[in-house]
């Protein structure tokens, strides 16, 4: 595969300079990297731009599930929760080792707000919205066997539960593939450049002017039409490119925890607060760790400041807690947090739990197509749909030279279905050695990975800090930590302990100087107090020694 580095960044800049783009596309999350793939693929001239690192903002601060949306039921969007379960079966398809199964379960008690009746049609209605293209059908049980099987969910009051199938992933990285994979075909991904504003001919935009935020140099790029895929920054951006902006969204927060695995040992995922609230708190099991959230609170400060307060993580616990009173979880049991912004876009529903799902397109005159909404599992029929729509301001000349729509295909030639089964096949006797690490998040380009790292580099997360460097454009070593592996997350240390080994491996390989090195270890140092600021009594100061 092609290197996607800092020097293809580079290169990357001069081709922005120097090129005129089909489509220029704002916006490095999971939007912009499907619509730069599925654009690309088709033959188009595709320039991407992100004002921070791909992935930065509510692409990597999701709840990381693939699923249909099964309390979408509820406010009857039929259409979402079928789209959804149907890109769910492609997505286990065209990034294997991105997504899993996973099987969840609905314990339900004598105040839930539906019981077991209501459920149950709820269950045959999401395998029937399936096709019944599920891992597994899903199961009723009765007390008695909710706690045989889970024995750690709270059994007062309990009259049964339900268990069905979904999906796991690792979102950023699923962003990190799909941009891998558009500039295996052609677009040209750029990450930490920022618009600024836009050149307009005769009322059109001909080009965007933008700040390369590394160098401080300025520059113009030539297009003929520009896609906006900036999520909870929609408002912000249509505000600077277009007259009269009228805002859109409806952003909502949510704020996530995590826990070490051995305290709260999970088989399945489960699904809590179904008995009062219209919110739906996941606990997650994951290879690294156990996720708890979300909350779903309106939020009207800028994307930039979101965070986690004392009341999102007590109320987390709170309901946590009660599924799981043997637990006895507190603040002090949480090994991180992370929060994020949901573009949702305005529809005047009665609550943020309301608020549709379902994405939005708007085309403005001067040239510029808008997309929100939207639910993650759903990125790759999104894309599609924008570039339909987007190919409308396009002469017929030019549509009838491009191809189709062709997403579903693998992300790279080494994750195919086939191909990761057969390095997991090759590694399983393997269980703790770094090539079974390396082919469960990798497939078959594992072989790779260590045939051009081996001698060079000992330790795991160094071949995870090298690969990263030269296959997602990844800058920096806080870059590295937040959004390419899961040591802020999973680590009760966020994985400082291995801060010196992870920050040989980019002192070689961008060649920084030993103060380059340490401004990224004191940038990564204050995101970390950032993100856990609602913990009064977290001193980062041990950990930094």
């Amino acid at each position: 595969m092609k290197i996607f580095s800092a020097k293809t960044r580079s290169e990357n800049i001069q081709k922005l300079q120097n090129e005129e783009f089909d489509l220029l596309i704002i916006g490095g999350g999971v939007n912009g990297a499907g619509v730069a793939r599925d654009a690309a693929l088709r033959g188009l001239r595709v320039a991407l731009v992100e004002a921070n690192d791909f992935a930065y903002g509510t692409s990597s601060r999701s709840s990381k599930l693939v699923h249909g949306g099964i309390r979408y039921l509820e406010n009857m969007e039929f259409k979402l929760v079928f789209e959804a379960l149907s890109e769910r079966g492609k997505l286990f398809s065209l990034a294997p080792q991105l997504t899993h199964p996973l099987r969840f379960v609905i314990p339900l008690y004598k105040n839930s707000r539906v019981g077991m009746f209501k459920m149950g049609l709820g269950m045959i209605l999401y395998d029937a919205l399936a096709l019944f293209n599920t891992p597994e059908t899903h199961e009723r049980l009765n007390p008695r066997e909710t706690v045989e099987r889970y024995p750690i969910v709270n059994n007062q009051g309990l009259v049964g539960s339900y268990v069905y199938s979904d999906g796991y992933m690792d979102d950023d990285r699923l962003v990190h593939e799909t941009l891998r994979s558009a500039h295996e075909d052609g677009a040209v991904c750029v990450n930490y450049v920022k618009v600024t504003s836009a050149v307009k001919e005769s009322g059109k935009i001909v080009a965007l002017e933008v700040l390369d935020l590394k160098t401080k140099n300025k520059l113009t790029i030539k297009t003929k039409h520009v896609v906006s895929t900036v999520g909870p920054w929609t408002d912000l951006v249509g505000e600077k490119l277009v007259e009269k902006w009228k805002n859109i969204l409806r952003p909502t927060k949510g704020i996530h925890l995590t826990f070490l695995k051995e305290k709260l040992n999970l088989q399945s995922a489960v699904v809590m607060a179904a008995e009062k609230s219209e919110r739906i708190v996941f606990a997650i099991p994951r290879h690294e760790m156990v996720i708890i959230g979300t909350t779903d609170t309106d939020y009207k400060d800028h994307p930039e400041n979101v965070s986690v307060t004392a009341e999102d993580v007590e109320y987390l616990l709170k309901v946590t807690n009660q599924y799981f009173p043997g637990a006895r979880l507190t603040a002090k049991d949480i090994v991180s947090s992370y929060a994020g912004v949901r573009p949702l876009v305005q529809d005047d529903s009665a609550s943020e739990g309301k608020t549709s799902r379902e994405h939005t397109i708007l085309h403005d005159d001067s040239g510029i197509t808008f997309v929100a909404g939207g639910k993650y599992t759903t990125y790759r029929l999104m894309s599609e749909d924008i570039v339909d729509q987007a190919l409308k301001f396009f002469p017929i000349e030019k549509r009838v030279t491009l191809k189709r729509c062709d997403t579903t295909q693998a992300l790279n030639e080494f994750t195919t279905e086939e191909k990761y089964a057969e390095a997991l096949s090759e590694t399983k006797n393997l269980e703790d050695s770094i090539q079974h690490q390396l082919a469960i998040r990798y497939g078959m380009e594992y072989k790779n990975i260590l045939s051009t790292y081996y001698g060079k580099y000992a330790t795991y997360w160094q071949f995870e800090a090298a690969h990263a460097i030269h296959s997602t454009m990844c800058l920096s070593i806080g870059d590295f930590y937040c959004r390419r592996v899961p040591l802020f997350l999973s680590q009760k240390d966020h994985g400082l302990s291995l801060l010196n080994e992870i920050s040989d491996v980019f002192k070689k390989e961008l060649s920084l100087s030993p103060d380059e090195v340490e401004k990224q270890k004191t940038e990564l140092y204050d995101h970390i107090k950032k993100e856990l600021s609602w913990m009064t009594s977290f001193n980062l100061e041990p950990l930094k020694s």
